[in-house]
This record gives C-alpha cells, structure tokens and sequence, in this order.
C-alpha cells in the first residue's frame, strides 16, 4: 500500500536543535511523515503523527519551496555563526517519494553552493548513491548515517517490513566508500543480528553507532513501550534481545573487530 501524498507549504525549513539533537544547531526535515513506516519508530509517538489522521507510515507531506527556504534560512544562520545539520529528525530523506520529488537533492543543491559547517545525513535508502555527486562536493563537512540494525533479512522484514533490504543497503555502504563519501553505520535500534555482523560491516566503514530504544527515543523508552515493541519480540521468541542489557552486549562485540574509538554509543555516535 503507497502513502497517501499531500503537498504542504511550510512557512520555515531549518529547526533548532534541541534534546537528543542539541549538538547540532539545526535539524532539517524535507518530508512530514515516512513511508518506510518502521514499527518501532518513536515519531510515532511525538505530535507529529499523534494529531494526525491516518496511521503512521500511510501519509507525507511534500514540502513545497523547500529549497528556496534553505537558501534564505541558511544564509541568515551562517552570518550569526556555525551551522550544522542533522537531516532529517523525524522522516527518512531518502523515502521512496524522494526518487520523483527530489526534495532532499534541491537542498543539498543549495548546501554545496553555500556549505553549513557540518552536515549529518540520516537514512536507510539505498537512494542515498543517487546524490553521490552532490556528497563529493561536501568533502568533509558530511556525513552519511546509514542506519542498518540487523544483518538478518527475516528479522528486518519482521520490524521493517516496508524498509529497503539488508543487502541492497550493503551495497550502497561499499559505492558511498568507493565514492569517498564520510559514512558511519547506525545500528539504532539495535535488532537481533548475528555474531558476524561486526565483520560483515567492517570492509565498509571505520564509525559505528549503537543505539537502542532505551536512550535513543528521547523519553528513555516510554514512548517505545506505548508502541508494545516488546511483543514482536516474544513472537520470535527473541525476548533476550529486548532490554538496556543488549547495548552492552552487542558494543562488546563490536570492539572485538573495531577499535574501541570508532564505535560510539547513541548521541555521541550522531554528534557533528
């Protein structure tokens, strides 16, 4: 089932940073909504979705003009000071609508031709390849956060059924490293995966970040619990996996194969 589109014209694009994301100085969001419609996604829960008809994942909301607001709202930030970039906050930028609207490329059309200081990119799509050559132009001041939870294709199409594969987004860590393009690996949340995972992820990229429902959702769980994460969990009877515990466990196994400075935990792993 496709999401239902609506095309908004929002008078504002750049967002202060704040809480989990008060390292950075803005966030930016070039949809309301995702597609990918991850079970365990906390926006869920925040007003976004909550004042919204239609369940989670069903609806977006294409912004309009959005490129021409980043140019002027870019412009006046960078001349009070540093600005730096965490797209996108509570929508995948690289949704399936992506491919036809290109909103997220208009944006980073405006970026390279007037740089924030740093920019994160925040995604599960493969579609990211797509603006290889705008990311070049960047160099150093961004970063693609690849966000791969498991390695196991049955545990991702029990939480993520509508969310890219684990293979597909593989392949696109291995073009982002050949293109040169500063990448990091997100396992946020953290899913069942098996012992080789650090291994399979190691050719790829040299940062990892780990993160779980318990310090990632902003509200240290309690938004993930209202979603009854827990029982899809116990259907796979995978109970073990769910729990503050697991974060240790599976960082233990991670510096078994990375260097203990490339593998972050939660919001240090997003900072600039």
């Amino acid at each position: 089932m496709s999401s239902e589109l609506f095309y908004k014209n929002p008078k504002t694009i750049l967002n202060k940073g704040t809480g989990f994301l008060s390292g950075y100085t803005h966030s930016l969001n070039p949809y309301t909504g995702c597609s990918f419609g991850c079970s365990y996604c906390y926006v869920r829960e925040m007003p976004v979705s909550l004042f919204r008809e239609g369940e989670w994942g069903n609806w977006v909301d294409v912004k309009n003009e959005a490129a021409h607001l980043l140019k002027k709202e870019l412009h006046r930030a960078k001349a009070k000071g540093n600005v730096t970039i965490f797209m996108s906050s509570s929508t995948d930028p690289y949704q399936p609508i992506e491919q036809k609207e290109k909103v997220t490329r208009s944006l980073l059309e405006v970026m390279v031709e007037d740089p924030p200081d740093f920019l994160l990119i925040q995604t599960r799509s493969p579609l990211v390849s797509r603006d290889i050559d705008l990311l070049q132009q960047l160099k150093e001041k961004v970063r693609v956060s690849m966000t791969i939870e498991t390695d196991s294709e049955t545990i991702r199409k029990h939480f993520t059924p509508k969310a890219p594969p684990i293979q597909a987004r593989f392949k696109t860590l291995g073009k982002l490293a050949a293109a040169g393009i500063p990448t990091q690996v997100a396992i946020a949340p953290i899913l069942p995966s098996g012992n080789h995972f650090p291994l399979k992820l190691k050719p790829y990229v040299d940062r990892i970040c780990i993160d779980d429902y318990f310090m990632g959702d902003g509200s240290g769980g309690k938004r993930t619990r209202k979603l009854g994460i827990e029982k899809k969990y116990a259907q796979l009877g995978l109970e073990e996996w769910y729990g503050p515990h697991v974060l240790k466990n599976v960082y233990n196994r991670f510096i078994e194969v990375f260097p203990e400075n490339q593998v972050y935990v939660s919001q240090a792993g997003f900072e600039p």
